[in-house]
């Protein structure tokens, strides 16, 4: 299995594919417990008019049409930015027992302030499990990928 960096690199490249198809800059990808990447997902969004079209929520559908429960819950679900409110959701009732994260939400609303295409919710996605009957694993920020990540975000907002 590979490091956290190294798939949360692939979530820049994803969120720099989603900047050149027109959305915002956010990707996911979902690995198996054998460290494979078996799906990645780009913010979707914008282009198709979908206000649940974030890379995680996107993922998550994807992912329960693919693979059941059980399995779902030992992948590890790798995202650019902290889950928001509707991800983490997303996340929590497709059942994937971890989640790693590059940049906080926090991070994302001190950089784009009350910018009409990311009204954050400043809520932690931890703050959002704690309140269910899962012990979903969370992890991050990664500090060691986070000016990589905020370069993108900088560049766009």
């Amino acid at each position: 299995m590979k490091d956290h960096v190294f798939y949360l690199k692939r979530t820049i490249t994803l969120s720099e594919l989603a900047v050149k198809h027109g959305n915002t800059p956010f990707g996911a990808l979902l690995v198996d417990p054998d460290g494979n990447i078996i799906l990645e997902q780009e913010n979707i969004e914008i282009t198709e008019n979908d206000c649940t079209g974030h890379a995680e929520t996107a993922l998550m559908r994807k992912a329960t049409k693919l693979y059941n429960k059980d399995f779902l819950w030992n992948c590890t679900l790798y995202t650019s930015v902290e889950p928001c409110a509707m991800c983490s959701g997303a996340i929590y009732w497709g059942n994937v027992g971890k989640i790693i994260y590059g940049i906080s939400e926090k991070d994302l609303l001190n950089l784009t302030g009350n910018h009409k295409q990311n009204p954050t919710l400043n809520i932690p996605c931890r703050d959002i499990f704690k309140h269910g009957q899962k012990k979903i694993l969370v992890e991050g920020p990664i500090m060691e990928i986070t000016e990589d990540i905020l370069e993108i975000h900088k560049k766009y907002w």
